[in-house]
Formats: structure tokens, sequence, C-alpha cells
């Protein structure tokens, strides 16, 4: 497999990271009323919030009253060294972003609302990073700035991207009386405690399987800890590129290829006689990471359907490779978020001493027997995984942690929820989390209201998945899986089609005037037309954190 490959995996994983802005403002550290241009088709608006978080307004003349508060997603709190592979050269900015942009930079999403007649508006917020806190806090005072400066506004629909999506749903959750209706897409749910949880499984299996060498976790305070962040973050892209060249001589020649930062305990045991490939396999399962990626669906191989190798590629590459190309934005992502929050809790954050992995995967080591390289190899894994040191939290960081702001997943206003099946960063497992919350919800309203004489009352979540087709993996001339293509759909973080944001974009507009949504039929035909599902019955796994709540 040429080394060109490696890169490729690597720059689709972390081209996703990045939240780039529509225009630009600089930083004001009082607030300021909103500065509007002269009447004309769209009037724009620029300002500052109480906390210093810039906005802007962006208002049709055909304005319907319906304007959507848009909040964006994560952005690194800290400036990327422009020597950094793949990211380098990050300079941390809060250009407000009063819309969702498609692959470079397309403000089409926008540019159809506001023909519509839609307002749009959004900040930068005050801070970067995880900052679901004080980015609701923003929002709030946004909403009533804008109604100020709007006073013909009618409805208020808040929608967001990711950390965005979870401002969103907590918005909601917590002041439905400013909001008409909600949509949080590619959104991770719960806490930051479950989202930092997949993050952190999967870079200490890298670490535990690949390279002893990446902390992982526990930085130190200031200076110190931001080296060691860095230091891992070029660890990690590092030993996935090795590993990306190691699978490729696995699967042409069958002999097991171990990165040269692999522990001695297993280079000198027996071991060493298993794939790589089939650790990462289980690195990936051990923390839910999807077994499809942007360019490997796990079903697909090169050549003939029926012959060896198109059925060994898609048995035992497909889902080690997929696992890499997710990996790199858990990864990367894990490391920089996870070095946030510590800095916010004072301490490490991450805990596995309790975790029990071989429980965890009992049912994907069936399912993934072949990747895994059979029973045997599997339980071996499995027991240097057990007999491994563990990673402890700070009580007081813990603490910390769980006082940052997290939802309840009570729906009060019509709420859409949309992920891609295949989101390495927001599974769809954190849908099904408030699909959940839900359903006990929606049973309570029906047997109050028809106890009352009332109808049932209407459904006012719907859970939206973009799923990828059966078949999409690629190969070129040579039988070397083509990843330079954009990432399908159905895979990716936050790889929306424009006709998806518009269908989004117009169910809230109607469910924001109606108070409800429309008809269940239509819905489902405006989903389906856009390349999405709505099934009710359709129950994806929960996140590995919420599996081991339960039991």
């Amino acid at each position: 497999m040429k080394t060109s490959f490696s890169k490729r995996v690597a720059l689709l994983g972390a081209a996703t990271l990045i939240s780039i802005s529509v225009s630009a403002l600089p930083t004001v550290a009082q607030a300021a009323a909103p500065q509007c241009t002269p009447p004309a088709a769209v009037v724009s608006c620029q300002g500052v919030t109480s906390d210093g978080a810039p906005y802007v307004m962006q208002v049709p003349g055909n304005f319907n009253g319906t304007a959507f508060i848009f909040s964006h997603g994560y952005r690194y709190n800290v400036d990327i060294p422009a020597a950094m592979p793949l990211i380098g050269g990050y300079k941390v900015t809060n250009t407000p972003q009063p819309g969702p942009l498609l692959a470079g930079n397309d403000t089409s999403v926008m540019k159809y609302m506001l023909s519509k007649g839609y307002a749009i508006f959004g900040s930068g917020f005050a801070r970067q990073g995880w900052n679901a806190d004080s980015g609701v806090a923003t929002d709030v005072e946004l909403i009533n700035t804008f109604k100020t400066q709007f006073p013909t506004t009618k409805k208020i629909v808040a929608w967001g991207e990711s950390l965005g999506g979870f401002m969103t749903q907590a918005l909601a959750e917590k002041h439905p009386e400013l909001v008409d209706a909600s949509a949080s897409l590619c959104v991770e749910t719960g806490s930051i405690e479950a989202s930092l949880n997949v993050a952190g499984d999967f870079l200490w299996g890298i670490k535990t399987f690949f390279d002893p060498t990446i902390k992982g976790g526990n930085y130190s305070a200031g200076a110190a800890g931001y080296a060691e962040a860095m230091g891992d973050l070029g660890k990690v892209f590092t030993v996935m590129g090795k590993l990306q060249k190691g699978i490729g001589i696995e699967l042409a020649t069958g002999k097991p290829q171990w990165p040269d930062t692999t522990p001695a305990t297993i280079t000198g045991s027996a071991l060493a006689g298993i794939p790589s490939r089939s650790a990462l396999l289980l690195v990936g399962l051990m923390a839910g990471i999807p077994t499809q990626s942007a360019h490997f669906d796990g079903t697909t191989g090169p050549g003939s359907v029926n012959s060896s190798t198109y059925t060994g590629f898609a048995l035992a590459g497909s889902p080690a490779l997929a696992i890499l190309e997710n990996g790199v934005q858990s990864a990367a992502l894990g490391v920089l978020v996870t070095y946030d929050v510590e800095q916010q809790a004072g301490g490490a954050i991450f805990d596995n001493t309790k975790t029990d992995y071989t429980s965890r995967v009992a049912s994907d080591a069936q399912v993934f027997n072949a990747g895994l390289s059979g029973a045997t190899a599997t339980g071996g894994l499995l027991a240097y995984v057990a007999a491994s040191p563990r990673a402890a939290a700070s009580p007081a960081a813990l603490t910390k942690m769980r006082a940052l702001l997290s939802h309840t997943g009570k729906i009060n206003v019509p709420t859409i929820m949309m992920n891609s099946v295949n989101d390495a960063v927001a599974q769809g497992g954190n849908i099904e989390w408030v699909s959940q919350k839900y359903a006990a919800q929606y049973e309570a309203q029906k047997v109050a209201n028809l106890k009352a004489g009332k109808p049932r009352g209407p459904i006012n979540f719907l859970p939206v998945y973009v799923a990828p087709p059966a078949h999409y993996t690629k190969f070129d001339a040579t039988g070397l899986p083509v990843t330079s293509t954009p990432a399908v759909s159905g895979t990716g973080h936050c790889n929306f089609t424009l006709k998806q944001y518009t269908t989004v974009v117009d169910l809230l507009a109607s469910a924001a005037t109606a108070g409800k949504f429309p008809q269940m039929g239509p819905v489902k035909s405006a989903i389906r037309k856009m390349g999405a599902i709505y099934d009710p019955n359709y129950e994806p796994d929960l996140l590995k954190f919420y599996q081991d709540q339960q039991g």
C-alpha cells in the first residue's frame, strides 16, 4: 500500500475538525449594541454581547418573522503550531457564524434561508473549546438582543452543529420560553463525560498497544501541559500512519506488521504473531468507533465478488481501515478536548479502572471474528488489555467536569436531531439516548392526556439518520482503495447536503409556527427525499459509557 494513502486517510480524518467562519470580526472586550447597515435586500448587523462574544445578524427585506440562531461546533481553544502535521497553523478565532457551511466555505444554506424570508444570526462565543455553559448564556442574551433590534420577530428557531448542537438542546431544555423549535445536528448528547469516554478509550487503546509514550490525558498545567498535548497529537498522527502502512503489508503478505513503537510486552510475546490490524480493530470496538468510514464500507473488496481477495479485504481489512480513518478524527479531537476540559477541571478526567472491555466487545467479537483473527487471537488481545495499567481520574476533577452543563433529554419544543450513521465523533447512539428519554416522556404525556379526555398529543421529536449505501469502497487498477474522493453521505462529521440542511430548515420553520410538526406522512416523505431515514424502530447502540451504566 502506498505511503500517500496514509496521508490521504489522515487528511480526510482531520479535515472536519476545524470550524471555518463566514466573516471576520475583532474580539471586543465589552458589550456593544448592534451596528447595522442601511435598509437593503439584507440588513447586516454586528456587535458584541456582554461576555465579549462577537455576533452577526442578517435579516432579509422580506423578513417573515422567523429567525434562526445558529451555534457553531467545537473550535480549538489553543493555537496549533505550524509544524504539526495536518492541522498545523491553526489560530484561535471567535469569528461569528450565523449558519452552517458546506464544503469549501459554501454559504448556500444561508443564502437559501435568506431567500425564503428567514433571518439568521449567531455568535463566535466568548470562549473557544468546550464552552457549553458560556455558550448557552451567550445565546440567551443574543436572542433577546435580536428581538429588541427586530421587534417584528415572531418565532425563534435554535439550531447548531456538534458542540453547537449540544448547546442547542441545552438551550431548549433550560429556556423553552425563548425557543419555538430546535435542531441539533451531528450532536453529542448527555454529558461531556460520555463523549470524552469514547476518545479516552480509543487513545488509551492506541497507547497500550502501539505507543506507550503517548500520555493520553492527565496533562500538566500551563505551558508544560500544552507541550504534552501537542506532543501527543504528533505521536498519534505518526502511529496511525505506521499502522496504515503496516496494515497494507499485512493484507498483501499475511505477515503481521506492528509499529516500531509497539511495547516489548507485545513484540516479545505470542501476540506479535497476531496482525496489528486485529489489535486496532479491537481498540475501535472497545471505544465504540464505527467500523464503516468515509471510504471503507466493510462489505466490499477488490476484484471478483466471489474471490478470496474480495472477501478477505471486506472481512479482515475494511473494518480495521475504517477504524483507522475514523480514529484519526476521534484521537485528534480527543487529545485537544481532553486537554481543554482538564484545564477547566484541574486534573485528569478519564478513568477506565473499572471498565470491563471484554464485556464491551463480547457481541462484536463474534460479528468481527475474521477481522480479529479468530477467537484465540481475540482472547489473547483481551487478556493483554485486562493486564495493562489503567488510567485513573482525579476525584476533584471529575466532580468539576460533571458540574459542567449536561442534558436531561427532555423535549420541550419540536426538535430534530440528525446524525450520520457512521459519524466518528458523534455516533448515532447519542440520538438514541435522547430517543429513549423521549419515549418515556411521550408515554407519560399520552397517558395523562387520555386520562383527562384529551388527544394523546403530537410527536415532537424526530430522530433522523443519514445512512451510506451498502457498497461504496472504490479501488484503483492495482487493487488499492481510493480515498481521494469526498466522504460519502452517512459518514464523516457534520457531512450533510444542501438538500438535507434546507429540508431541516423548512420542517423547523413549519413546526415553530404550528407548535408541532406536520403530520408524519409528509414529514417522512420529506426526510426520505432528502436522503435520510426517520424510523422510530431504528435503535443504534448507545455509547459504551451509557451501556456500562445500564449493566
